[in-house]
């Protein structure tokens, strides 16, 4: 098994606390599935501010920032029932990894963790 990107992305939630005041951030930024449920979280900086690094970590694991027609809507993260968090992706983003990393067998891992002041997340690909 071969990694073929990693990423990683901190970011300080006060950043964050202060964007999500303003409905067309969050609207621009994060799918209806993570803005419903950042609605059962008590701490919703912290839940933005993960869901924001894993976008970032996404991207730079791919190593393509934001462009190509690729927004930040078109990745997303969700939580399994045992709440591990997982990257979900378009075909659009899918394609383009597809192109960039030459492979369509591929593994993404996620961590993410908070603090009081920031919150982090790390991306691992890997080629199965």
């Amino acid at each position: 098994m071969k990694i073929l990107g990693i990423g990683v992305d901190i970011i300080q939630n006060s950043r964050i606390k202060k964007a999500i005041k303003n409905k067309s951030f969050v609207s621009r930024i994060f799918s209806k599935s993570e803005i419903t449920n950042s609605k059962k979280k008590n701490n919703k900086t912290n839940y933005f501010a993960k869901r924001f690094a894993a976008k970032e970590a996404f991207i730079k694991s791919i190593g393509i920032g934001i462009r190509k027609g690729i927004n930040f809507k078109d990745i997303y993260v969700i939580n399994d029932k045992f709440g591990k968090p997982n990257i979900k992706f378009s075909n659009k983003v899918n394609n383009l990894i597809v192109k960039k990393l030459k492979t369509r067998n591929f593994d993404i891992f996620l961590s993410l963790s908070d603090e009081k002041n920031y919150s982090i997340a790390f991306v691992v690909i890997q080629k199965k």
